[in-house]
This record gives structure tokens, sequence and C-alpha cells, in this order.
């Protein structure tokens, strides 16, 4: 698979040369307004676990089988995922073959959930999705998120696929996050009910779980995330269902539905753009997925610089219509011709 030759590349960040008063940027996009559908689930009969590992349950086939990890809660606000895991327990499914962990990671964050500001509970300390490299979790620094990472690891590091379950603020296509690894994109294939899966090398500020050694190095285990459709919403819990069935059921013996499809749409990220300052504004409030169709489009400005599209036809995956400095704004993707 190539993703298309790259000799029309164009400049993505141009620095303006005229004074900044000539052409201001756009205002700030609005915040979406929320539809909040869905509540915080009752975890209370999972927080212990069953493992030694408090928020892990974790359950063992009678015949030999891989090892899959589903993970809920890297972000407390997203907590689509961890009603459907909670569901799954009550409902007593277990595997046949291999093992299942069924992993609520920061619940301590869900519990600040206030529907008048619900975007304040997607974590205590950091980002749980920026701690997950070697180096920061044997460093001696501590904090809530790093502390519950390091609590994990026995799970992570003895898990041969598994599957990262997300939501998002901003309006888009749901989509699957592959990483670089070959394993992961080939999981990808496996996840019913999401058209377009996604290939990248994740964030400047901070290792995510999916490019934990464990799942990015050569030959190793496979692992994607799942951006299964925006926050708060009964179309995101069913969609992550789904996505959730399709990669457990075989092992626990569950029906797969074949009326949805698995990824048709595959796009690689070529460029990840992180905001250098905090006056990062795009021109318009783009939707994941949106397809820029001519190279050298003005799609932002970071203070005085312009982003403009590097080729025709650029993806713009998960633009974030309000990024602070050092967050990443935007990711541009080619799509993938096999």
């Amino acid at each position: 698979m190539t993703c298309g030759p790259d000799d029309t590349r164009l400049p993505v960040r141009v620095e303006r040369s005229h004074p900044f008063m000539d052409r201001l940027p756009p205002p700030p996009s609005p915040l979406p307004r929320w539809k909040i559908e869905i509540a915080p689930p009752d975890l209370t009969p999972w927080l212990e676990g069953n493992c030694g590992v408090p928020g892990v349950m974790h359950y063992e086939g009678r015949r030999p089988g891989p090892h899959t990890v589903c993970v809920s809660l890297i972000h407390g606000n997203e907590f689509a995922g961890a009603i459907v895991l909670d569901r799954l327990l009550r409902e007593r499914i277990r595997p046949r073959a291999g093992r299942l962990s069924l992993v609520f990671a920061n619940p301590e964050a869900m519990t600040l959930f206030n529907p008048a500001d619900p975007i304040r509970s997607r974590f205590v300390d950091e980002d749980m999705n920026r701690v997950w490299s070697p180096a920061l979790l044997d460093d001696a620094r501590s904090s809530h998120e790093l502390d519950r990472a390091r609590l994990l690891l026995p799970v992570i590091l003895t898990a041969d696929r598994l599957l990262d379950l997300h939501s998002m603020l901003w309006p888009g296509d749901p989509l699957v996050l592959t990483g670089i690894s070959a394993r992961g994109r080939r999981l990808a294939e496996r996840i019913r009910g999401i058209s377009l899966s996604v290939a990248d090398r994740g964030h400047q500020a901070g290792c995510r779980l999916i490019d934990h050694p464990r799942f990015a190095d050569p030959g190793s285990a496979a692992a994607c995330l799942l951006e299964a459709g925006q926050h708060w919403q009964m179309d995101t819990v069913e969609r992550t269902m789904q996505a959730v069935l399709s990669l457990i059921g075989p092992c626990c013996g569950l029906p797969i539905r074949t009326d949805e499809g698995a990824p048709q749409r595959h796009s690689t990220v070529t460029d990840v753009i992180t905001a250098r300052s905090g006056a990062f504004r795009f021109t318009r409030p783009f939707r994941s997925g949106a397809v820029v169709l001519a190279g050298g489009t003005v799609i932002a400005f970071d203070g005085d610089d312009e982003i403009r599209t590097p080729y025709d036809r650029c993806m713009l995956v998960m633009p974030n219509l309000r990024p602070a400095c050092g967050q990443t704004a935007v990711r541009f993707a080619r799509a993938v011709r096999e």
C-alpha cells in the first residue's frame, strides 16, 4: 500500500510577512452545543477488580487463545466505553478461549463529571493518554494518571490485542486510529460499524497507550483506538458496543453482525499540526474527516502563521477547534491506495 507520490507537497506552515493588524485571524470557534443523552454508569461492582488490579475485570477461557483487552475511561468524560463494558459484565459475558480483560482506566476522573461543565472531567491531574512512554512510566514523577498507568501496566504488557475506547468532543466521522503498526492496521479491519481507519504516529505532547512499545515495535501485539462518535450520545454507545462485540465475539461465542462492514477507507497521517500559540484559529469549523480538495488552501492561522494543506484531497483528522498552545490542532492525512 502507498499513500501516493509526495512530489506535489506544499508548505504546511507559512510565516506571514505583512503586519498582524493587516488581517486578523477569525474569532475563536464557539464550543459545540452538547446534548447529553447518557449518564456515567455505576461502576461500584467492578472498581475493586478481580485480579489484584483495581478497575480490571479479568477472565480466563477453557481453551488457549489470545489475551484481548478492552480499555475504557482513559479520559473520564468519555464514558460511552465504560457503559458498554459495564453492560457486558452485568450480562456475564465470558471468554470460551483465551483471556479477556475489561479495564476502567480512570474512574476517579469520571466521578468529577458535571453535566453543567462536562469537559472538566477529562482527567484528575494530567492527560492519561500522554503518559505511556517507558521512560515516563519508569520515572520518579507521580500524578494520579501516571500512578494508575503503572498499576495497569501488567495487564497492558500481556495483551495480544487491545482496543482503547474513546469518543470525540467536536463533530466528525467515527474512525479507528491504528498507530504505525501493521498489526494495528490489521486489527482495525476487524472492527465493525466504522468506515474509516487512520494510521498515525501520535502526538508531540506524549505517548498514547496504543503507541507503547508493546504495540508499536515490529512483531509486537496489536492495538488500535476507537473514536466512536461525539461524547454523550446514544449512537456513540451503540457504535462502541458493535465495535467491542466484533473484537471479543469470536472468543466469547457471540454472534457478530455482518450487516455493518469493517473500515473501507484507509488514510495515513502525513503531518501533525501542533499549536505554537494560544491564538490558533481555523478559518471555519471543519469536521473530522473533511477533505480539502486543493493543496495550498489556508485552513487556519497560528498567531501570524498560515496553516495550509500540503497536497490536493487532504483529509483533516480530528481538528481541535480550540487548541491550547502545545496541543495537537489537526492532523493532515492522505488516502491510502491499495
